[in-house]
């Protein structure tokens, strides 16, 4: 977070105004929360658009309002950073507390831990589920070895899809700590101008945060280039974890079929395998995923509305999201690309 804000990628004027909360007991600090009052609902990816859009239509300003995230990071991690579950309840309580007093139409923790989810409903705010696509490392010893817990259908396929992607005309680059040059950003920036053009109209990130990336982060990223003839054509940026690889963003500016694929998906496989990773977490949304090993997972989020009778709204319908989910991820799961007696056995 650090660098998003020292990047001016968040802050004044982008619509992430930062009011981190900390905790203190005694003068000593015991709790902290990353906070943002946001005043739209991009760079989320648990969208509250059509909540918005409702709220407003019937005479409501729904923003501003109070987000407690990592902006434009859809993964799961600890939002209440506290010494113990009291002082946890303490702040929800708390931040609630603070968005009326300071009249914001709501609340919202995304991608929270299960736990901090499940105390975020034992203090009353309504709970929300939704899904990811992430691999899971199954003590793999090679990229072989994944693709032979497959079934014969989905392992050809992705056998004729790395094949075409890798004969796409140039080579393949996998780079992290000092491997990784300043010229790779110039390229990068380029592919990822491009992406966030088409998806958001406008790049979230600064090319300013990817010199902070590069100061400070290099060792924790894995930077995957496709070059052709001397010159970078795409490329996908992953963050390096204690136990996952996080995919976060992919661009190009020549089009090679299956290239995203292979960049995105395959290359970070072989990455998790060769580290030992427990899992590779591919970014939001994506059933074509599931194809191609990653299997639906839940991820939470935790919101609170000062109106009641649109909150009361709220509820009904995140009762039936979740109940569809649910079953969405139980579906999916079983007709994923695992062979058959793994997928009993919770591979897919």
């Amino acid at each position: 977070m650090l660098a998003l804000e020292q990047s001016g990628s968040v802050g004044a004027g982008t619509g992430w105004e930062a009011r981190h909360m900390v905790a203190r007991l005694g003068g000593a600090l015991v709790g902290a929360m990353p906070l943002y009052v946001k005043s739209h609902s991009q760079g989320e990816y648990i969208f509250d658009f059509n909540w918005a859009d409702a709220y407003m239509r019937a005479g409501g300003e729904y923003y501003p309002k109070l987000q407690a995230a990592v902006p434009f990071t859809p993964v799961t991690g600890q939002r209440l950073l506290a010494i113990d579950e009291a002082v946890k309840k303490a702040m929800l309580e708390a931040v609630v507390q603070i968005a009326g007093q300071n009249g914001l139409s709501s609340f919202h923790m995304t991608f929270c831990t299960e736990a901090e989810y499940r105390l975020g409903g034992e203090t009353g705010l309504m709970q929300r589920i939704g899904q990811q696509f992430h691999w899971q490392n199954r003590n793999y010893a090679s990229f072989d070895d994944f693709l032979a817990s497959l079934s014969s259908r989905k392992r050809k396929n992705i056998r004729k899809e790395r094949r075409s992607a890798q004969g796409f005309g140039g080579e393949i680059l996998a780079l992290t700590g000092g491997d990784i040059l300043p010229a790779h950003w110039d390229a990068f920036w380029q592919f990822y101008q491009d992406t966030g053009a088409r998806k958001w109209g406008t790049p979230y990130l600064t090319r300013a945060f990817f010199d902070q990336a590069h100061a400070r982060l290099r060792e924790d990223i894995l930077l995957v280039l496709a070059r052709r003839e001397g010159r970078y054509v795409a490329g996908a940026l992953n963050f390096i974890g204690q136990d996952a690889l996080y995919g976060r963003y992919w661009g190009a500016i020549e089009h090679h079929p299956n290239l995203h694929f292979e960049l995105c998906y395959y290359q970070a496989i072989e990455a998790a395998i060769a580290r030992g990773l427990c899992r590779v977490e591919a970014g939001a949304q994506g059933e074509h995923k599931l194809a191609r090993g990653y299997l639906p997972t839940a991820v939470y989020s935790l919101h609170w509305i000062r109106d009641k009778g649109f909150a009361s709204a709220v509820q009904r319908f995140l009762t039936a999201e979740g109940e569809a989910v649910r079953e969405d991820i139980e579906d999916m799961t079983e007709i994923g690309p695992f062979k058959r007696e793994e997928s009993r056995n919770g591979q897919g």
